[in-house]
């Protein structure tokens, strides 16, 4: 069996020189690694294949018997690093609270215990009888969220 440690740390190596970050690892009992990257800026076919080849120079296919998949972090599914946050600022994304609440806006802003939402809601506004969309930033701690995801 493969040593997860050691294969994280061999990506890791690769990774630190780039604007790419691993965002998730696996391996199956039959040596099956999958690998996740993400950039802050995008991820392509070439650079998966440069990541492919690394990984086979420190790892013998012959002695460990293993399969290997790379591939870019799909958009449709929820961040799970921070810095999925950050190059997510300006666009539309939907939270789901650990209340299981679900807030929908434009994020703005990110920092290092959560991020900010341009949300738009329904409010009284004095002098009026109808209630108008109003735009308001609200702020959420990443503790206090399940999960993000891109809105499309």
């Amino acid at each position: 069996m493969i040593d997860k440690d050691l294969i994280r740390q061999t990506i890791e190596e690769k990774l630190a020189s780039t604007d790419c970050f691993l965002v998730s690892l696996s391996i199956s009992g039959d040596n099956q690694i999958m690998v996740e990257i993400d950039s802050e800026t995008s991820v392509d076919l070439d650079f998966c294949v440069e990541l492919t080849r690394y990984i086979e120079q420190h790892f013998d296919r012959d002695a460990e018997d293993y399969s290997l998949e790379i591939g870019s972090y799909s958009i449709t599914k929820p961040f799970v690093d921070r810095r999925q946050y950050r190059k997510n600022i300006g666009r539309k994304v939907e939270v789901l609270t650990e209340e299981s609440r679900k807030i929908r806006g434009t994020l703005v802003a990110v920092d290092n215990d959560g991020f900010t939402l341009e949300i738009e809601e329904k409010e009284l506004v004095e002098g009026q009888k109808r209630k108008k969309l109003v735009k308001k930033e609200i702020t959420l701690l990443y503790s206090s969220v399940k999960q993000t995801k891109l809105e499309f």
